[in-house]
């Protein structure tokens, strides 16, 4: 009798923990001052990220992490 994977009767989560965004590496700016600067993008990418948690964490106080 074949094993059965777990991970295929389990539905996924419909509310998953927010996850944060990549940051970038020093050496992923180019220098240059450019409009939508590797750094501006993640600093815009991380506030919607620290919003989308809180958000989350009020609609799962229980949760911890």
């Amino acid at each position: 009798m074949p094993a059965t994977d777990p991970s295929a009767t389990v539905p996924p989560d419909p509310d998953p923990r927010p996850l944060p965004p990549y940051e970038p590496a020093l050496e992923e700016c180019c220098g240059n001052g450019c409009e939508n600067c590797v750094f501006d993008v993640y600093q815009m990418l991380r506030r919607n990220y620290e919003q989308a948690l809180a958000a989350w964490q009020a609609r799962h106080p229980d949760a911890t992490g």
